[in-house]
């Protein structure tokens, strides 16, 4: 069925709106996109994806075993404002609905506080992020503000429910914002970065957002992977557009 549906969206040039595409590695990427993962492609494609997964393996191992005296640290600050440690949010992947491992950055009533204010929530189901985020504990502001709440997603990335690079993680709620492209969105695994975080990140709006993450998929490479890697350590020393 989604073999299906992506071709209709093509043959009806749908995709021709694309950032970057030239029709013949557009055509190349969908058939990557839907098949290569899982199915049949080229033999470079295939070795493509599998260098990207070994990049994910290795880069993830190496960055919990350095960065684990900080997740102690990071653990110990969390705990000063109270339990749990890890929030898991729920949110779609490749293979359906995962828990995305992030430190706890909001106050326990958050659910409460947001509903509370008309403004807020009309906000939030606008960007499903806030600017000014009053649910957020004073540790979570600052581990916010350096994305440092996501390390634990590294334990995603092991797992194979993440990548290093990708499209960004959304929630159920979000997916309708992606229209006609939806289904292309759930055929690759979200990234811990990705081309939006390292182009804008919340500066930008939730159109733009899609369009980066459109642009990520159907111009995707191993060398684009590693050159967002690169820039990333900037973009977060950076903070320009995080909250």
């Amino acid at each position: 069925m989604l073999r299906i549906e992506f071709d209709l969206c093509w043959q009806t040039g749908t995709l021709g709106s694309l950032p970057g595409r030239n029709a013949s590695r557009g055509f190349k990427m969908a058939r990557y996109v839907l098949a290569g993962q899982e199915l049949a492609g080229t033999t470079h494609e295939r070795k493509q994806l599998l260098l990207k997964r070994a990049l994910d393996v290795l880069g993830a191992t190496v960055l919990i075993l350095l960065l684990s005296p900080l997740f102690v640290v990071l653990g110990l600050l969390v705990a000063l404002e109270g339990w749990p440690l890890i929030y898991r949010r729920r949110v779609l992947g490749r293979g359906g609905e995962f828990d995305a491992y992030k430190f706890r950055s909001m106050r326990k009533d958050a659910d409460t506080v947001l509903a509370a204010s008309p403004a807020l929530k009309q906000e939030f189901e606008r960007n499903f992020k806030l600017k000014e985020d009053p649910r957020t504990t004073a540790v979570g502001r600052v581990l916010r503000k350096l994305s440092l709440d996501e390390l634990p997603q590294l334990f995603n990335v092991l797992k194979g429910q993440m990548s290093l690079v990708g499209p960004r993680m959304i929630c159920q709620a979000e997916l309708e914002k992606y229209g006609s492209y939806k289904h292309l969105l759930l055929t690759v695994k979200p990234g811990l970065t990705g081309y939006w975080q390292v182009n804008g990140r919340q500066e930008v709006n939730y159109e733009e957002r899609v369009k980066m993450d459109l642009h990520y998929i159907n111009n995707w490479s191993l060398a684009m992977d590693l050159k967002i890697l690169f820039k990333t350590p900037y973009a977060v020393l950076k903070r320009k557009g995080a909250y």
